[in-house]
């Protein structure tokens, strides 16, 4: 994680000598005359004059364009060592502005967003700026974002470059022969049908870059289909797309996990990607050139080595570990203890009195389902937790970037993306406040029931502790009044000490008594699954995945993990869509030539 986090001051109207922007200000001009003399000086490779276009506190953030990494720079000394050692190399150039608009998120807050497109020696970039007012009357650069789009001579093969050709009684042995990898091995093996897993198939695969994704599984799916009944996302289906085919405009807005294990059926099909179900990775080892051989056994007992240039694990940030704390004691007790993982429904547990240790999304969950079926149920709060209202908190969060009539979701992405992460956490204290004032009586009524809260990381709320945790908190759609109302019955005033052949006992001696403990308390780390397929030593070589650099950006996933032609694909719906097409084009520049891996990342 990082070391500190920086001082990010925003731009508020005051600090900059205004007093307020002119509602009819002609964005498009501005923008246009901006980015027109900002391209000038790019294209003279003149750095001074690049800098004079941008605050003295200004930022830099690129994904794959200058560093081929995600990077963020702050400040004119690290932008213009970025750019002496990077701009002359890409050449940039072919600038052109796509969208510009006054934005005002507060108030006191005000810049022209603008969208633009560019060309480097191998690829086409995308990117959005924002100008913040001067108190000379001038507009400059606050944040420049360059991201990659495509690869010159080798885009996706969507649009006009999918294939005209018809296809008359060839198509299913053409399946067949490709699934089967019948004529060869791929070039990339996935580890988990996930949404990961099959977002970076699909991006590959549109790529030219011959793509197997092994599941454990015997449906694409299982992994929602088989998680507890209640299950239901929380984000809010705009965010939740998936690539190339968006959710169906009568889709729920909160999608249930068993309807969402469908469409992750449907989606493989529909895209063609390579799927093998009812398989298992049982061993992958790397070669002198650092290619994997990885051998995949099928539900029959049978094997395959496959010899691919790439492995990728999709099997989330937690890999299917759960985490269940280890307490004394536990072989005395004479219920049953289990993981929300293997939980069904709460319908298995009728008649019994069911202790839920855990105060995340997952143990609200379970403990309001047990509630709708009559079951006694008491959550153990072992921290406090971050909770706000879907009703409250989505629209204030979501609202101006993914929701109905806002805009598309890859657009919504790069927009979201143009903003550094600790510039956004500064926007989302913000926000997290404002959503706490709208919940206050539901927030106030947690606290006289005795719920822990908190506002998340340093008041960032909902996605401070998404970006660092993945956890800890719980967006409401309903459980947090049933224990207001008592019905989901409350214990966090002590330590526990050991179970008993009845339940818990507690640091200051109070017990609890439970036919069923469920512990609704997370999962491990991924390298914990990945080390018994590859081995302890190059386990030990990758990198601490998830959390957030010193400059804001989150650690290893999709990019360089430490391990050559090893990557991690994951995230939520909307991170995947994003940062899968990121690491589908690393691997075919390396493919290709135009990336060399760790030599070519700007470090």
């Amino acid at each position: 994680m990082a070391d500190s986090e920086p001082p990010v001051v925003l731009p508020t109207l005051d600090r900059l000598g205004i007093t307020s922007v002119p509602a009819d200000v002609d964005a498009e001009k501005v923008a246009s005359t901006w980015l027109d003399s900002f391209s000038q000086a790019i294209a003279k490779n003149d750095i001074d004059g690049i800098l004079s276009h941008i605050a003295s506190d200004g930022w830099w953030r690129d994904m794959l364009v200058l560093t081929w990494d995600f990077r963020t720079f702050h400040g004119h000394a690290k932008i213009r060592k970025l750019l002496e050692d990077r701009l002359a190399p890409a050449k940039l150039s072919a600038f052109a502005l796509t969208s510009a608009k006054l934005d005002t998120p507060y108030p006191d807050l005000a810049w022209i967003l603008a969208g633009f497109t560019f060309e480097t020696e191998i690829g086409i970039g995308s990117g959005y700026f924002r100008l913040v007012p001067t108190a000379d009357g001038r507009w400059t650069g606050f944040t420049f974002y360059t991201n990659l789009e495509e690869l010159k001579g080798h885009e996706e093969k969507t649009g006009t470059r999918r294939s005209f050709l018809p296809n008359h009684g060839k198509w299913l042995d053409q399946r067949a022969r490709e699934k089967g990898f019948a004529d060869g091995d791929p070039t990339v093996l996935v580890i988990g049908a996930g949404q990961s897993g099959l977002d970076v198939a699909a991006r590959l695969k549109l790529l030219d870059v011959p793509t197997i994704v092994i599941d454990k599984n015997e449906r694409i799916g299982d992994q929602w289909r088989y998680r507890y009944q209640a299950l239901c996302l929380h984000d809010p289906i705009w965010y939740d797309h998936m690539p190339y085919i968006p959710f169906p405009s009568s889709w729920p807005v909160y999608t249930p996990a068993h309807k969402l294990a469908g469409w992750l059926e449907y989606y493989a099909e529909a895209m063609e990607l390579n799927v093998w179900t009812s398989c298992t990775v049982t061993k992958a080892e790397q070669d002198a050139n650092n290619e994997w051989n990885v051998t995949v056994e099928k539900a029959d007992g049978s094997t395959r080595v496959f010899h691919v240039k790439h492995l990728i694990s999709a099997i989330g940030l937690g890999g299917n570990n759960p985490k269940i704390p280890d307490i004394p004691g536990r072989d005395e007790y004479k219920g049953v203890v289990s993981h929300s993982i293997y939980h069904n429904s709460a319908k298995d547990h009728l008649g019994k009195k069911v202790v839920i240790i855990g105060a995340a999304t997952s143990a609200h969950d379970l403990a309001a389902d047990y509630v709708n079926h009559g079951v006694d149920v008491t959550m153990y709060q072992r921290e406090s937790t971050y909770v706000m209202t879907t009703r409250e908190g989505g629209p204030r969060i979501f609202g101006k970037t993914w929701w109905e009539g806002a805009y598309p979701p890859d657009i919504a992405d790069r927009v979201d993306a143009s903003m550094p992460i600790w510039v956004n956490e500064q926007i989302g204290k913000r926000t997290t406040r404002e959503i706490a004032e709208a919940d206050k009586r539901l927030l106030q009524g947690l606290e006289r029931a005795g719920f822990k809260l908190n506002d998340g990381h340093e008041g960032g709320g909902f996605f401070a502790l998404t970006r660092r945790r993945g956890g800890g908190y719980y967006l409401d759609v309903g459980a947090s009044q049933m224990i207001v109302d008592g019905k989901i019955k409350l214990k966090n005033d002590s330590l526990i000490k050991r179970f008993t052949p009845t339940g818990l006992e507690f640091e200051d001696g109070s017990t609890l008594d439970a036919d069923v403990i469920m512990f609704a308390t997370g999962f491990d780390k991924p390298i914990i699954s990945l080390a018994k397929i590859f081995g302890n030593e190059i386990a030990s070589q990758v990198k601490e995945v998830w959390d957030l650099n010193d400059e804001g950006e989150l650690r290893t996933a999709w990019r360089d993990t430490g391990v050559p032609n090893f990557w991690f694909m994951m995230g939520n719906l909307a991170w995947c869509r994003f940062h899968s097409k990121h690491l589908a084009l690393q691997i075919k520049a390396q493919e290709i030539g135009a990336f060399h891996g760790l030599s070519s990342r700007y470090l």
